[in-house]
């Protein structure tokens, strides 16, 4: 079995260095769609609140830059460590949560130390739990922890790990957007870092079961935290404490996605969001989402 979960989860800490600057930021920004008009900014390439996403002099950092700072690497060492032996064509993104301990910078250089705290027997598939923290030289920045299912590798008898779904409230949103996936979105992405061809390459594409190339979810990800900070979060990305999501359905470049907000669920300090795909009869997206902000 390529998976062994035992010599994983007791493999020694992997550390590596992290380092980013201005360009990777804005490159980040606009792979999840920063200067793209909207129908709240239909001028959003000149727009004041949209540069400080892709204006070096006003920029300021989307916690979820996180995934790919320094190239994204954290995954990429999951993927790849003692135990773990798996083709890339099996795996996709399961969930994903970010914490932030203050503000990330524009310009910066990190430590980061990635652990592999659990694998869990889902039966046809396995789940590989990754756990990052990443600190500079005045302490903590950010803790990471990542889910990656990987397609026809369970059924060892291990343990099924934990399972929970958080259920919608049951009254109206308090804000509804749409955000289009440009058709060349996920090139222009990958280019953070994930170099996975299932987003780029038709043919790789089809050997993973899809008709064609699929957006990366951690861009869906970095889109709807945008549209969160925007929206209700007076575009202030300083208020943003955390931000979880399972990954429950894909996205095809050049199809829109509808992004539902409810404020002070599933409690105060938070929001809660689900994204869909309207022209997919609202297929799911994103799943179980929350924001927790000050």
């Amino acid at each position: 079995m390529p998976i062994d979960a035992a010599k994983a989860v007791a493999a020694e800490p992997r550390t590596s260095d992290l380092a980013w600057d201005h360009k990777d930021v804005q490159l980040y920004h606009l792979g999840i769609g920063a200067g793209a008009a909207t129908e709240e900014r239909p001028g959003a390439a000149t727009d004041p609140d949209e540069l400080r996403y892709t204006l070096e002099s006003r920029l300021h950092v989307l916690p979820s830059f996180a995934t790919v700072a320094g190239g994204g690497m954290a995954v990429v060492g999951g993927l790849s460590s003692p135990g773990i032996d798996v083709d890339l064509a099996a795996v996709l993104h399961g969930a994903q949560k970010i914490t932030v301990h203050r503000p990330i910078p524009v310009k910066g250089a990190a430590h980061q130390t990635s652990t592999v705290p659990a694998v869990y027997d889902k039966g046809k598939a396995a789940v590989i739990v990754l756990r990052s923290e990443t600190a500079d030289e005045d302490g903590p920045l950010w803790t990471s922890d990542t889910q990656i299912f990987v397609r026809g590798e369970g059924g060892w008898g291990g343990d099924r790990g934990p399972s929970s779904r958080l259920e919608l409230p049951e009254r109206a949103p308090d804000h509804t957007v749409t955000r289009l996936i440009r058709p060349d979105q996920a090139l222009l992405y990958r280019l953070s870092g994930d170099w996975n061809p299932l987003h780029a390459d038709p043919e790789f594409a089809a050997l993973a079961g899809f008709d064609k190339p699929i957006l990366h979810g951690l861009c869906s990800y970095g889109v709807t935290l945008k549209a969160v900070v925007d929206t209700a979060l007076d575009g202030d990305v300083g208020r943003v404490r955390s931000y979880a999501t399972r990954f429950a359905g894909v996205v095809f470049p050049g199809e829109p996605l509808r992004i539902r907000m409810w404020r002070d669920a599933p409690g105060p300090g938070s929001v809660q969001v689900s994204v869909t795909a309207p022209d997919r009869e609202e297929a799911p997206v994103l799943a179980d989402t929350v924001v927790e902000h000050v």
